[in-house]
């Protein structure tokens, strides 16, 4: 399963899935993720997908440069 970090809420982690936001407990992810960071569920822990992760930020910028271009 793949998601990414929304937010973290106390001791939880909300990570978004296919569309829809599902809690989790912030101890099932490693403790240097952040918002936004694309994570992937493996045996029960949400383990950082660094590469995923980086082309999400670049596509993300790109849209906000196609904004600011007008």
């Amino acid at each position: 399963m793949k998601g990414f970090i929304d937010r973290f809420e106390g001791d939880c982690v909300v990570i978004e899935i296919g569309g829809q936001t599902r809690d989790f407990n912030k101890s099932t992810v490693f403790s240097n993720a952040k918002a936004g960071d694309v994570v992937i569920l493996m045996d029960g822990l949400w383990i950082l997908d660094i590469k995923a992760t980086k082309q999400r930020e670049n596509e993300i910028k790109k849209l906000m440069e196609d904004v600011w271009e007008d």
